[in-house]
Order: C-alpha cells, then structure tokens, then sequence
C-alpha cells in the first residue's frame, strides 16, 4: 500500500491574460514537474520538508514564474529574492530576504534553519552563510544589459512560487519563494519570507503558502490567520482559508493561496486574482488549473 501523502503548488497569483495553447502548456507541465519532483520523495515515505523544498526548486529554475531565474527586477534593475521554509512538527523555520546572486533561495531558507539559530536573514549577510553553507550562487545579471542567470528570463511577473506538503508520517511543511514586485524599492521585502505573513506551517492544523500583494498580507497575517481560525476558533481549513482571503480582499489585496490540513484537506483558493496551482495525492493524480474558477484539470 503507498504511503498517504497530499501536496499543492502555485506559481503565482494575479491578473492572468489569456495565454496561448503553448504557454498554457510550458506553464501546466512546468507545475506538473514541480509536483513530480514533490511526489517523488513523498511516494518513498519521504518528509513533507524535502517534497515542498523539491518542488519549489523546480519552480525557481524553470524560468517561468516570479522566482529564481524568472525574478522581476527592482527599481535599480536588480533582482532581490526572498524565500521561507517551515516545517509542522516542531515549527522550525528559516527564511532569507532581499538576496540577489542565489540560484535557490529556498535551499538557503532551509539552512537558515538547519544550521543557525536565527530564522531571517538577509542581504549579503544571507549570501555569505549561503556559501558557507556550499550552496550555489550565480553572477548578478547586468541591470542594463538584462544578462546573467538570475532575472534574464522573467517571462511572468505574478507573485510567488510556493508548495505545502502532507507526509506519510503526518508532518506538514510550508516553503514560498519569490521575487517580489516588479519595479520595487530596493530593499522591499514582503510577505513572501516572513512567517506568518506568507509562510506558516503546524501540525496541529495546517501548512499554508500565500501569493498576491504582500504588504496586504503581511498586514492580515494571513498564513498565521488560516492557522489561527482552525486552532482557535474550530473552522473547518476551507473555511478558515476563505475568511482570511476575505479579509485580504477587504483591505483592496488581491491574491491566493493553497493549504493542507493536518486531516489531508487541501485548498487553492483566490481573491481578485487568477493563480497558477497543481496538486497531487498518493493515487497519482496530476492536476493543475490556472483561471479563477477554473475546475482542476487532469494534467
């Protein structure tokens, strides 16, 4: 009998212009290999942990969404890169903001929590534990010449990329990783790396990862929130997930996000936005959707 396991991804929320059968297609399959990467650990009794930090890998090095090699430029013309990761069981997390050479912030958010005793770090100063760390970094992309590997491809500039996990041994684990908004101050950091805010995971309850403009969720505490309506006040994760995107919605945001409960429940839901999603469970079904609305889609 294969282990029981449930895992979503996004690829960013927002307005979503009508694409081509082909971009639909890089999209769906790129979301489609983030979730195979995710499911091939989860199918071999794996951690929620690695399944979520495998998929939003994928998803920072396709190119194809506001993360990694995908990452908009800031106002100066660089790319600055943010990324959290937190596991359920034991709540630890660890999380990096406004890094510009890294190839996967979400490895380095990882290491933060793994081997320091702090959970944000940013700048140079998270590069240089990066490296220690040998994790890879990249040359910084030239702001007026658009080479490099970081930021020379953003072919989309919604939101985030993030996956939420439910192993096997009932672990939840939460990672999102971003390259903010297009155009930004430099030195902006929103809701993406900030637990809570954009990230959040507890066994007791849930794993969540957030999209959308971020100062209106760093300012609802959104990912805490859908936590904090099943722990507190007993709402079922659909329901909690709803209220804190209302909320979102209340405050003129726009975005969504995706959550697994502790009991395998799993949403994707929106607020003014369409959003990449994919998910798949231990029966091995692939399946994605893109539009507000739309149903899933075997993919």
């Amino acid at each position: 009998m294969s282990p029981s396991y449930v895992l979503l991804v996004h690829g960013g929320a927002g307005k979503i212009e009508a694409l081509t059968p082909e971009q639909e297609q890089l999209r769906r399959r790129a979301l489609r290999q983030a979730l195979e990467a995710g499911r091939d650990i989860l199918a071999q009794g794996g951690s929620s942990v690695d399944a979520v930090i495998a998929a939003v890998r994928v998803l920072e090095d396709c190119g194809l969404f506001n993360a990694g090699r995908g990452a908009v430029r800031n106002q100066a013309g660089f790319c600055e890169l943010d990324a959290a990761v937190m596991e359920g069981r034991s709540r630890r997390a660890g999380a990096v903001a406004a890094v510009r050479r890294l190839r996967n912030p979400v490895d380095a958010a990882w290491a933060v929590a793994q081997y320091s005793p702090h959970v944000l770090l940013v700048s140079e100063g998270a590069e240089e534990f990066a490296l220690r760390q040998g994790l890879e970094l990249l040359p910084e992309p030239d702001p007026e010449s658009g080479d490099g590997s970081i930021g020379a491809h953003p072919e989309a500039s919604l939101g985030t990329v993030g996956a939420v996990a439910l192993d096997a041994s009932g672990n939840l684990a939460a990672a999102t990783s971003t390259g903010g908004i297009s155009g930004k101050l430099k030195g902006r950091v929103g809701d993406s790396p900030l637990i809570g805010a954009g990230t959040y995971a507890d066994n007791r309850t849930c794993a969540v990862s957030t999209t959308g403009l971020g100062e209106v969720f760093i300012r609802t505490v959104t990912a805490f929130g859908v936590h904090a309506r099943m722990l507190f006040g007993k709402m079922p994760l659909h329901e909690a997930a709803a209220d804190a995107l209302a909320e979102v919605g209340q405050l003129g945001g726009c975005g969504g996000l995706i959550a697994i409960g502790a009991d395998s429940s799993a949403v994707a839901l929106c607020v003014n936005a369409d959003m990449y999603r994919g998910k798949v469970d231990q029966h091995g079904r692939f399946q994605t959707a893109i539009y507000r609305g739309e149903p899933w889609q075997e993919s």
